[in-house]
């Protein structure tokens, strides 16, 4: 299959890419590299993904709609859509980059779909759509109206957007909810990156809500698995249209402190923390309810906390021991659990 992935120097994108081109597929990316974390980490991804034949970069912003119409006339037969603005607290301070990505960008992914008639289109929503939601594990089924960030607001307008050109045009749509995905050549603005980092160096960490935080914390390889059972396999949904949401995510949510505590063990340091009140936009906790995700594609995420961030520590040492100059990554402060 000839298969678009928007964001394919991103975390996710890359691992996907490389998943995608490892089974035979041809994948064509697009990204912006834009700065918000270190771009010398998206192209030290973007390089290993140039040295595969069957790979094709193009540097592209999806919220121009002229060239996002443009690449729509090449004949792809699935998109998967990973590009977006990410971060909670970041888009606080920057709501314009959200707009532009998560909104605009997205109605030229859909349209370029509708134009083209994409066979299947998967799209990256997250669990910050459920908000301050109390019910757990979360549902497919559970309300989403109150979004507690602009971030989440965008993920579900995206889920609203998604199921309307589906409405209309027929279009299969998928969307996954990631819940914290995490592993090698990860976000450096993520909390597992930065804690590492910092204890790395003897610096100090912060810990928000004093360390009374849960995620469930989703390791790469469970995603990717997930993904391209997903990509391979739109659903059927009788009379309405094909378009439907499932949760991605280990369905088995860990504690802050018991988090950096694993890293602590793994890397034979205690880190010095700083512990602080819960900051605007996050949620105590997230669990997500995978039942679906299970029963349409067989699959269910396995891997646990301690094998993740164990495979995650072994990438950051040789990654950054053998290319020191890769250290000077962009400071952010905003964003530590989506």
């Amino acid at each position: 299959m000839k298969i678009l992935v928007t964001g394919v120097a991103g975390f996710i994108g890359f691992h996907l890419a490389q998943r995608l081109l490892a089974e035979g597929n041809q994948v064509y990316g697009i990204d912006n590299l834009n700065d918000y974390y270190d771009v010398k980490l998206k192209q030290a991804r973007l390089k290993q993904l140039l040295s595969q034949r069957r790979f094709t970069f193009k540097y592209l912003d999806i919220s121009d709609r002229y060239k996002v119409a443009k690449l729509f006339t090449d004949n792809f037969d699935r998109v998967v859509h990973l590009a977006a603005q990410a971060g909670v607290r970041y888009s606080l301070q920057n709501p314009h980059a959200y707009a532009d990505s998560n909104l605009l960008g997205f109605v030229n992914i859909l349209e370029g779909c509708r134009h083209s008639k994409i066979k299947h289109l998967v799209f990256a929503s997250s669990s910050s759509v459920y908000g301050a939601n109390a019910k757990v594990p979360f549902s497919v089924e559970d309300n989403v109206d109150r979004p507690i960030s602009l971030y989440a607001a965008t993920k579900k307008a995206n889920e609203l957007m998604a199921y309307s050109y589906s409405h209309l045009y027929q279009i299969p749509i998928t969307g996954l909810r990631f819940f914290t995905v995490y592993g090698p050549w990860g976000r450096p603005d993520m909390a597992y990156f930065k804690f590492t980092r910092a204890i790395a160096k003897g610096q100090p960490i912060d810990v928000y809500n004093y360390g009374k935080m849960k995620r469930d914390f989703t390791y790469i390889d469970d995603v990717i698995e997930a993904m391209v059972r997903v990509i391979a396999k739109p659903q059927a949904t009788g009379d309405r249209p094909p378009c439907k949401i499932y949760n991605l995510g280990n369905n088995h949510p860990v504690e802050l402190g018991e988090f950096i505590a694993t890293i602590e063990k793994i890397m034979g340091k205690t880190a010095q923390k700083n512990l602080l009140p819960m900051q605007p936009g996050d949620v105590v906790a997230t669990y997500a309810d995978v039942d679906e995700l299970m029963s349409d594609f067989g699959f269910k995420p396995t891997t646990t906390i301690a094998q993740g961030l164990e495979q995650f520590l072994n990438w950051y040492r040789e990654y950054y021991d053998g290319y020191s100059a890769r250290e000077q990554l962009v400071t952010n402060k905003l964003a530590i659990i989506p």
